[in-house]
């Protein structure tokens, strides 16, 4: 078999879930209840983010409160694709016609991510992890 490919290091990788939603305990509740995810608050300094994590300690998504600016976007799902570098993955999209949903923006020991729309309608993110156990 091959060896594993490391998403967070692989451009093209799907790497992260997050789940946006209006109710973060309730649904941090509910999803650990269902799969033994543990939970662990990343602190006030990122907003209380949720990272769920598997039974020994790989973290594998998020929960975070719906921000003011999505108005009454609905509980859901995103996703997280690895690139290389985030602002030319954006202007390539663009080019191919993905609108910009979320500009390129930094988080903070994490690295820079953006949200875009493709030309048919679905919606994710783009991110270039900058963080020490994700290099290599």
């Amino acid at each position: 078999m091959a060896n594993p490919v490391n998403p967070f290091q692989t451009p093209g990788a799907f790497s992260w879930n997050e789940l946006m939603t209006s109710d973060p305990l309730g649904a941090g509740r509910f999803y650990s209840d269902l799969f033994g995810w543990q939970i662990q608050d990343a602190g006030p300094e990122m907003g209380h983010y949720n990272v769920l994590m598997l039974p020994g300690g790989q973290g594998i998504g998020g929960i975070m409160q719906t921000p003011p600016q999505a108005g009454a976007h609905p509980p859901a799902w995103g996703v997280y694709i690895t690139v290389a570098d985030t602002d030319a993955t954006v202007a390539r999209a663009t080019d191919l016609g993905a609108e910009v949903v979320v500009p390129p923006e930094d988080i903070p020991n994490v690295g820079r991510f953006a949200w875009l729309r493709d030309p048919q309608g679905a919606v994710f993110a783009v991110i270039a992890y900058r963080m020490p156990e994700c290099e290599g």
